[in-house]
């Protein structure tokens, strides 16, 4: 097997930190919808009232816009580093 270059490695450390990075988040982001949804779901039942599933909205559409920001915020740093 080949040995990286120095900026081979240099390369891939870059990249396993930004993957580290978007971990932390990610896992951030799932702590707080675990947050939202035992705010929104006091006691769970066979149906949703209006007040729950509109709170349960509201988590799901936060939930989909943080995780669109952070995956395209760590596709420009990608992207930066490899030019």
């Amino acid at each position: 097997m080949a040995e990286l270059g120095e900026a081979d490695e240099a390369e891939l450390q870059r990249l396993v930190a930004a993957e580290q990075q978007k971990a932390q988040f990610t896992a951030q982001v799932h702590h707080f919808m675990e947050l939202c949804w035992d705010k929104c779901v006091e006691k769970p039942g066979y149906r949703l009232d209006s007040r729950t599933e509109n709170s349960l909205s509201s988590c799901v559409d936060c939930f989909i816009d943080t995780t669109l920001a952070i995956t395209g915020r760590f596709a420009q740093i990608v992207q930066k580093g490899g030019q």
